[in-house]
């Protein structure tokens, strides 16, 4: 009897085979599912075969079977790889710690997150917690070493399970334990002065944060190229505190506190006497002056 149909029962659906004449095989072009096979048994989808002939007599063969079973099975593989993300330092960070902990998420929708790989300034680091998230891991880890003040970078890469690995994710942030320099020219601290306006200027310098932020009594004052910065302060008679503050990136601060008094009274003279009174020629007297302020 002739073959009347071979038909192929792959992912829900039922393809009809065509006969090529060339090799007398029945053929079907078949499109893969968009997703992977990695979560189904040892990371494959089978399918079914099946052939009828011209009496209806039918012969059907899926992956089960003893010796056509394992030629039906296909491992489907994505071609997406995972998505990495940093939590924190976030790029640009300015941070006060030598440890500081690092954290990023590697997720991917379809076959997996297989593997992720750190590396800080080139050096791997291989101490790393991870927990399980939706759709992936969230890691965490902190530098194996104390980090120098300056720059740093991460350079994070993951694999998912079928081999896909992500291009390399980074976060360049920089370490700034030494608060800024704060030196201030003028006024002198406790100065009396009869102006009812004083200049406060000073210069501020940060090896790693540069341009340093200046405050005066709370207010921000503009900072040159070179740190330098001067700012007119209006007084109140009596006492004036000024506080100068120098805050850099990493939010370490200096502070300078200037008193100055302003006294705009002139003094009273409230009784002049001149003893003796007459004095002799050649003599001496005594004059004695009363004064408040």
């Amino acid at each position: 009897m002739a073959v009347k149909t071979v038909q192929y029962i792959f992912n829900g659906t039922t393809y009809t085979l065509t006969k090529n004449t060339s090799t007398g095989k029945y053929e079907a072009t078949v499109t893969a599912p968009n997703k992977s096979s990695y979560s189904q048994t040892d990371h494959v989808l089978g399918g079914t075969v099946k052939a009828t002939d011209e009496a209806g007599n039918t012969t059907t063969v899926d992956q089960t079977h003893t010796t056509l079973g394992a030629a039906l099975k296909i491992r489907v593989k994505e071609k997406v790889a995972p998505v990495v993300s940093i939590s924190s330092p976030s790029s640009g960070a300015y941070l006060t710690s030598t440890t500081p902990t690092i954290e990023f998420t590697v997720t991917d929708a379809d076959s997996g997150v297989a593997s992720a790989k750190i590396t800080l300034d080139g050096t791997e680091i291989t101490s790393v917690t991870k927990t399980a998230i939706a759709g992936g891991y969230k890691y965490t880890c902190t530098p194996t070493d104390a980090l120098k003040d300056g720059k740093h970078t991460i350079s994070i890469t993951a694999t998912d399970n079928d081999g896909n690995t992500s291009a390399a994710k980074t976060s360049t942030f920089t370490v700034d334990t030494v608060p800024p320099t704060l030196s201030i020219t003028a006024p002198a601290d406790k100065l009396i002065t009869n102006k009812s306006t004083v200049t406060v200027t000073g210069k501020t310098d940060d090896i790693t944060s540069k341009p340093v932020a200046v405050t005066i009594n709370g207010t921000a004052v503009t900072v040159g190229a070179d740190g330098t910065f001067s700012k007119d302060v209006t007084l109140v008679n009596g006492s004036n505190t000024i506080t100068i503050i120098a805050k850099d990136k990493a939010g370490k601060t200096t502070t300078v506190v200037r008193t100055v008094t302003l006294d705009t009274a002139a003094p009273v003279i409230k009784s002049i006497a001149l003893t003796p009174n007459p004095v002799d020629c050649g003599k001496t007297f005594v004059i004695s002056v009363e004064v408040t302020d």
